[in-house]
Order: C-alpha cells, then sequence, then structure tokens
C-alpha cells in the first residue's frame, strides 16, 4: 500500500477584493477536488483558507501514484463489426480507433445471447508528484474573477498580482510555475505585524506558519474574531452595534488579523438626520454604528482595523478624523439643501437623464403623477388621500438632485421626506416620498399606508412599462434595471391588500407614454408586460411552496390580477390539503368530463330527454355555477371551491347510471351539452383537469 501524504498550495497576492476573495473560496471548494479528481489523483479531504492575501488549499491523504485502470468498452455485434469472410467493417476500425487500440486487439464476447466485440484500454499508475504541477497551475486558471489584471511583464492574469507561491507534498517541493514565479516553501505573514519571508517545513505546517505570523486564516475565523470584538464593544458602551451581512462579510475579507475598536464622534452631528450619519459611516467608510437601549443612534460607532492593535490610540484617532470630515460634508449638505423648499428642486429633474428614449426624470415625475392619479381613483381614496398621493408622486424624485443625496445615493426618498417634513408637507406625504421605494426585495416591508403604496407602486409601474416600451425588457439572467425586483414588488403590494386592478394600471402606464410621443407597439408591449407580472406572480408562488400544477389550473382560467392567481391557488391548494380525497375525486370527475364534452353543441339541454341522474347533475350544475358566480364577485375563493365540492355526488351518479354516447343521436348530444353546462361551472375558478394530471 502505497505512503499518504499531504499537500498544501498557497497563492500569495495583492489584496483581492472582499467579495471577489468570497466568491473565489466557494469556487475552490469544487474547483480542486475536481482537478484532481480528473487525473485520477487519490486524495482525503480538501479544505480551503483564505485571507485578502492569500489562497491556501489543504489537502489530506494524496497517495504516491494514481491507481492503474483498465477500462472494458463494448462496441458493435460482431455481424456488424466483421464482414461474411470475417475481415474488419468499418465500424469495428472506428470502434477501436476511438478508444485508442489496434482493430487486431478487439475481443469478441457473447452478452445476453448475442455476440460483440469489446476493447480494453490499461492505463498505467503515474507518479502523483509529476502530475501536480499541471493540476495545480490549472487550478490557478481555473478560478473565475470578474475582474482580472495583469502586471510587470507577465502576459497571465489573476484577481491581483501574485507574489508568491507555496506547493508543498509534504516536505517536497512541487515546481508549479505562474507568471514567471515558481512555487518554494517560503510563505509571507501579516503585511505590517510579520512580513516574512516564513520558512514551511512541510505541507502541513503551512496554516501554522501563516497563524504564527499574525494571520487568521478563514473568513468564518475572522468573523468569529470581530462578533467577539463587537460584543465586547457593547459590552463596555452600553450600546447595540448593527452588523448588516454584506457589510460584514465585506468587512471579514479585508483584514487578516481584525482588532475591534471604538471610536466616536462629536455630538452635534446627531442633528444631521440617522440615515446620513449611518450611511457615512457604514457604506463609505465601513464602520458599524452603534445605537442605545431605545434604539437611537449614539456618537460611538465600531472600527474593525487590520492594523498593530498596539498603536490602537493611533489608528481610533485617524479614524475618528475621517469619520469628523464626512459627517461635516454631510451637514454642511443637510444644511444647504434646507435652505430651498423641496418644490424647488423638481424642475431640476430636466438635468437627470432617466432613459435616452424615455427622458428625464422630471417627465418620470410627471407620468408617476398622472399614474398615482389613476390609482388613487381606482382604489376609491377619499379627496385628501388622492391629493396627498398626487402630491407626493410630484415630490417623490426631488431629492435626487439635493447635495446630500448626490453625496449619499442611499438615502434617496428619506432625505425627501425630512425636506417634505420641514417645508411643511404633511406627515402622510412625507412619510410617502420616504416609501416609495419600498420593498425594496422580497421579504422587505411595503409602504404603510394606501398614499404609500400608489406612490410606489406608480413609480416601479412606470419604469416596467417604460422599458418595456424601449426594448429593454430582462433576457434570461440579465436584468440590469432590476425589473424583476419591481414587478416582485408590485405584487407584493397587490397581495398585500391594494384595491386596485393590475391591468387597468398597465393600460394607464402605457397611455402615459403614448402622451409623452414615446413610439412603440402597444399591444406588443402590453402583452409582454402582462405575462411578466403572471410570471412574476407565478415564481413567488412556487417559491413559497405552492404546487406547479396547482397554479398551472387557476392560470388556465384566463386570470390576469395577481392578487386573484395568488388567493385562488392558495385556496386551491387548502382545499386540496384539507380534503384530499374529494378534492381528487372531483378533478378526476371533471377531467373525465372536460375530455368527452363537445364544446361545438353548447350547453342547453333539453330536460324533456333527461333521465333523473341528468336532471340532478343539470339542477346541481346551475346551483354551483350561481354559488360560485357570487362567491367569487366577493373574492371567497375557498366558497367557490367548496360550492363545486359539492358536485361530486351527482357527477358520479351521472357517470354510473347514465351511457353517455348512447346510438341516438338526440340522447347523445343531450348529454353532451350537460358536460358542457358542468364544465362551464369550473371556467372560472380553476382548469381541474390539469390538477388531475399533476396528481398521477
Amino acid at each position: 500500500m502505497s505512503n499518504l501524504h499531504t499537500l498544501a498550495f498557497e497563492i500569495g497576492t495583492e489584496e483581492i477584493p472582499a467579495f471577489d476573495l468570497h466568491r473565489a473560496t466557494q469556487q475552490l471548494e469544487k474547483l480542486v477536488p475536481e482537478a484532481l479528481d480528473r487525473v485520477r489523483i487519490p486524495h482525503g479531504d480538501v479544505a480551503v483558507y483564505t485571507t485578502p492575501r492569500r489562497l491556501i488549499m489543504i489537502v489530506s491523504d494524496v497517495a504516491d501514484e494514481t491507481a492503474a485502470l483498465e477500462e472494458v468498452f463494448r462496441g458493435p455485434s460482431s455481424k456488424i463489426a466483421f464482414d461474411a469472410d470475417g475481415n474488419p467493417t468499418k465500424a469495428a476500425t472506428g470502434f477501436a480507433r476511438g478508444k485508442g487500440v489496434e482493430v487486431g486487439a478487439l475481443e469478441r464476447r457473447e452478452e445476453g445471447g448475442v455476440e460483440y466485440v469489446f476493447a480494453t484500454r490499461s492505463i498505467a499508475a503515474r507518479d502523483v508528484a509529476e502530475l501536480l504541477p499541471g493540476v495545480l497551475e490549472g487550478v490557478i486558471a481555473g478560478i473565475s474573477w470578474p475582474k482580472s489584471c495583469r502586471w510587470g511583464t507577465t502576459s497571465e492574469y489573476f484577481s491581483r498580482p501574485v507574489r508568491w507561491l507555496v506547493a508543498l507534498l509534504d516536505e517536497r517541493v512541487i515546481p508549479v510555475r505562474f507568471a514567471g514565479l515558481e512555487a518554494g516553501n517560503l510563505t509571507r505573514g501579516h503585511r505590517f505585524l510579520a512580513p516574512g519571508p516564513h520558512e514551511v517545513p512541510t505541507a502541513a505546517d503551512l496554516l501554522g506558519v501563516v497563524e504564527a505570523a499574525h494571520v487568521v486564516t478563514s473568513e468564518q475565523a475572522r468573523e468569529a474574531v470581530i462578533r467577539a470584538g463587537v460584543a465586547e464593544a457593547e459590552r463596555r458602551t452600553g450600546a447595540r452595534a448593527e452588523l448588516p451581512e454584506k457589510t460584514l462579510l465585506e468587512v471579514v475579507n479585508l483584514c487578516e488579523q481584525p482588532t475591534v475598536l471604538v471610536g466616536s464622534f462629536d455630538e452635534e452631528f446627531l442633528r444631521v438626520p440617522e440615515e446620513i450619519i449611518v450611511d457615512a459611516m457604514l457604506m463609505h467608510q465601513r464602520y458599524f454604528p452603534l445605537y442605545d437601549a431605545d434604539g437611537k443612534l449614539t456618537n460611538n460607532f465600531i472600527v474593525v482595523t487590520n492594523g498593530d492593535p498596539a498603536h490602537a490610540d493611533t489608528i481610533i484617532d485617524g479614524n475618528e478624523r475621517v469619520v469628523r470630515a464626512r459627517l461635516s460634508d454631510a451637514k454642511f449638505f443637510y444644511e444647504e439643501d434646507l435652505k430651498h423648499p423641496l418644490e424647488a428642486y423638481v424642475d431640476r429633474l430636466d438635468e437627470v437623464v432617466f432613459q435616452e428614449t424615455l427622458g428625464t426624470m422630471k417627465a418620470k415625475a410627471d407620468r408617476i403623477v398622472a399614474l398615482a392619479k389613476h390609482l388613487a381613483a381606482d382604489a376609491q381614496l377619499d379627496a385628501a388621500d388622492a391629493a396627498d398621493a398626487e402630491r407626493a408622486a410630484y415630490l417623490a424624485k426631488a431629492d435626487l438632485v439635493t447635495n446630500a443625496v448626490v453625496e449619499f445615493t442611499s438615502v434617496q426618498g428619506v432625505m425627501g421626506s425630512y425636506y417634505a417634513a420641514a417645508c411643511g408637507e404633511n406627515d402622510q406625504v412625507a412619510r410617502a416620498i420616504a416609501d416609495h421605494y419600498r420593498p425594496r426585495f422580497s421579504g422587505d416591508e411595503p409602504p404603510a399606508s394606501d398614499v404609500g403604496r400608489i406612490v410606489a407602486m406608480a413609480d416601479k409601474l412606470d419604469t416596467v412599462c417604460g422599458l418595456f416600451a424601449a426594448g429593454q425588457a430582462p433576457t434570461g439572467s440579465s436584468d440590469p434595471f432590476a425589473l424583476r425586483r419591481s414587478a416582485i414588488g408590485i405584487v407584493a403590494m397587490l397581495e398585500a391588500g391594494l384595491p386596485v386592478s393590475l391591468s387597468a394600471a398597465i393600460d394607464a402606464a402605457l397611455g402615459t407614454y403614448e402622451n409623452a410621443g414615446i413610439d412603440y407597439d402597444r399591444d406588443a408591449v402590453r402583452a409582454e408586460v402582462a405575462d411578466f407580472f403572471v410570471t412574476r406572480t407565478k415564481v413567488m408562488l412556487r417559491d413559497g411552496g405552492c404546487a406547479p400544477d396547482a397554479v398551472e389550473a387557476v392560470l388556465a382560467t384566463g386570470v390576469e390580477e395577481p392578487a386573484q392567481i395568488i388567493a385562488r391557488t392558495r385556496a386551491l391548494e387548502a382545499a386540496r390539503v384539507d380534503d384530499p380525497d374529494t378534492f381528487a375525486d372531483l378533478a378526476t370527475a371533471y377531467a373525465r368530463a372536460n375530455n368527452l364534452r363537445d364544446a361545438s353543441l353548447g350547453a342547453e339541454v333539453d330536460e324533456t330527454l333527461a333521465a333523473d341522474a341528468e336532471r340532478a347533475l343539470l339542477a346541481a350544475a346551475d346551483e354551483a355555477a350561481a354559488r360560485v358566480g357570487e362567491a367569487l364577485g366577493s373574492d371567497d375563493y375557498a366558497a367557490a371551491l367548496s360550492a363545486l365540492a359539492a358536485l361530486r355526488a351527482p357527477i358520479d351518479a351521472f357517470f354510473e347510471d347514465v351511457l353517455i354516447m348512447d346510438e341516438d343521436r338526440a340522447l347523445r348530444e343531450n348529454r353532451l351539452r350537460l358536460l358542457n353546462r358542468f364544465v362551464a361551472a369550473f371556467a372560472h375558478v380553476a382548469d381541474f383537469g390539469k390538477m388531475a394530471k399533476g396528481q398521477k
């Protein structure tokens, strides 16, 4: 039995961008074992460790040699492989050539009563150490980066310049070459605390040497260090830190040995809106804000540093200077913006292009106002709320040209609400301005009021319809304008109870583009937009656990309103779960009736030709249709399904007692018309035939 070894491979670099590093870590966890398996190198577990300046792979239980392999391939039958004289045919020579053997080496064997030709190919064991340079060089080239660079006189590409390579099989150096470098046994430590170089005696020592040089080698370990430091900072200050997941991941991958420190800024800056302060610290500087027990922002913040902890005071002082400058700018911008009412900024939106074909943000603001008026009327808002919706729509985009939002883009909408309140707009208008970008993502809370939801829907629907009209609809995974997110937000607001018709709103939105003289094919775009929303609704339902057949059964009725699609699908699912046997029987009965019916005959039944079971089914179908109509009129889909479920007994009796395809044409066609009448009761609820198929 061969000896087993440890393989260690390190790619040392300049600092790799944080999110790129995270993606590379995930890639390497698959890339390394696949590269080893491709050349049949026996190995154990593969562990990946990464920091901003290095990618490390440790492979356990690597064998000395690949396993010898004998592969046997079955080819064509002997009758096809050889002619009547026993000479090989083109089929035999082609098969042999494809498997890399001589045609004379083919063997004949019987299998399943038929004689076939077989090719046997032997692959000898190979020295793993000889294979590893090519494998590891392939790993380097196999990492996919969003952006790559070249450096010096090299022709190779990587995320950042590669400065050293370590490749060891136990104590043996593997001569991996890349970008003018050859791997050795010398690594580097923390850039400031222990730069090195540091000798690595064996592969098993690599992690220990690196960690002794003040490097925390994994994302998980660095996050644990940061969280522990934050917890200690919270204990000392009595405050609570906010650690957004995305920012935390970025900070984790910006340092090799994280140290958590607490800084502060002048309390006078707390008079600036909280959102600007948080944006300045969190988004621009990657500092974590601290909140008191009442949830109010304090003048303390957390900074995670990669510097020498011995110089903590100097590091804190430097970061406080940075914060002071940023907050001074924010305070200045905020105070300058307040010198003018929010309405004064609306006309300046003509300076900002929304989309080349669709015009400026001022033109968009005008369309939002028109669409908000339509939605307010459709929702039957009272005069005061309708006026608030129109006013909020008019002002919603005004803050885009304010100093604060130009500098701190993530606070758009929020700053508009502050400026609106400061110049005397009422609370509902100010709140609607702040909320009109919501919901910003799946699961985000929608605006709190109908006024806010109307402004948010007007903004999002204008964007969706406009970009479809401009030929900028999403394609595949490409959605540069986040139209899918906008559609999901609209559907979520409709599901939450916004009482408007999406179909009518799409027409109104497209009308604003026609009125503006935008040239597009209205019918085609309308169909595309309607289908886009139906597709988003389907995805949301399936992601929420609804069965695909239930969704398709509802969509088969032609309903387009997302709120109705969602309510009907969930009612259908609930009925199937609550009484599965009855539901399955009803679906099967519907499918049987639907398959036999003849729509061309109509649904007028001659009762004088009907037997008892036929008359009973006719009466039941008419009663169910009436109850279904009433239920759908009040959006009570559970009641509609209950009315249809009552048809189970009469349809069972009908099929048991009546020969539908009677030789008498009058009887046969009358019974088929009765089936048409029965199926019609289901027409506006769901196509149960699709669910019956889904059950099989």
